[in-house]
């Protein structure tokens, strides 16, 4: 793998958790592509058990609790983002149904049908689409949501070089129906998908890296693992500047039979 076909994951951790800390979102989204994902989605009562999987600094969640009632469990791996998502719901005062724990995806401590909705932006890749799906499907009760989103071809084909970098640093991209037919397969109702709109990526991701990687370089001048962290973000977003008609975020809901 090029340097610039690197994962996040193949960073230092401490370092992608103190990058990512420092801005509002950890991946493209919006309140309103979260709204709207949530419109899908019925039958929840003050009684409801939701999680939100690799949760990030709680952004999202934070608009779950906002629309929805029940209580909320964000789950992430890395504590400082923990610490600034309580935080955040004690700012919000929602801490009585909003809590964050430290934790990963591939091990859960949900007991088996005890969920009614779980949530993921931006994170299931980390377990893997078809895995995430065929394991999280244990602890949702029958007749729960599941809904995340997942990097996705929007077209069959494509130029070869974003095909490449995604094919590197994620090889399950796909289709939008194949990923429809894999949630379908894991056993799941497919109920909606919708492509996240530009400004997701634009406006609320890459946008407010700008700052913070001059910020990021200037405490670790000199520091060439961190130069490079922004050298792979910031290519990143020159490619999606670049390849965007092609591919992006879709929000993919689905109903547990």
């Amino acid at each position: 793998m090029s340097n610039d076909n690197k994962s996040i994951h193949d960073f230092d951790f401490s370092l992608i958790c103190e990058y990512y800390a420092s801005i509002e979102r950890q991946g493209p989204g919006s309140p309103e592509a979260t709204r709207k994902a949530l419109g899908f989605v019925d039958h929840l009562t003050e009684d409801s058990k939701i999680a939100d999987l690799g949760c990030g600094t709680g952004g999202q969640t934070m608009e779950l609790a906002r629309n929805t009632p029940g209580k909320i469990t964000g789950i992430d791996l890395f504590p400082e983002f923990i610490d600034l998502f309580n935080g955040q719901a004690r700012k919000l005062n929602l801490q009585h149904r909003v809590r964050g724990e430290v934790g990963s995806m591939d091990s859960l401590s949900f007991g088996a049908n005890e969920l009614d909705l779980i949530w993921s932006e931006g994170a299931i890749y980390n377990i893997g689409f078809e895995r995430g799906l065929n394991e999280w499907r244990n602890f949702l009760k029958p007749g729960g949501f599941i809904a995340v989103t997942e990097i996705s071809w929007f077209t069959q084909e494509r130029p070869d070089e974003i095909t490449a970098f995604w094919k590197d640093a994620y090889a399950e991209t796909d289709t939008i129906p194949n990923k429809m037919a894999v949630m379908q397969k894991a056993g799941y109702i497919p109920v909606a998908s919708f492509i996240l709109p530009e400004y997701c990526w634009t406006e609320n991701f890459y946008k407010p890296q700008v700052q913070a990687q001059e910020l990021f370089l200037s405490k670790h001048k000199g520091n060439h693992t961190a130069e490079e962290l922004v050298a792979n973000q910031r290519h990143e977003a020159e490619l999606y500047n670049r390849f965007k008609d092609w591919y992006g975020y879709v929000f993919y809901i689905g109903k547990k039979i």
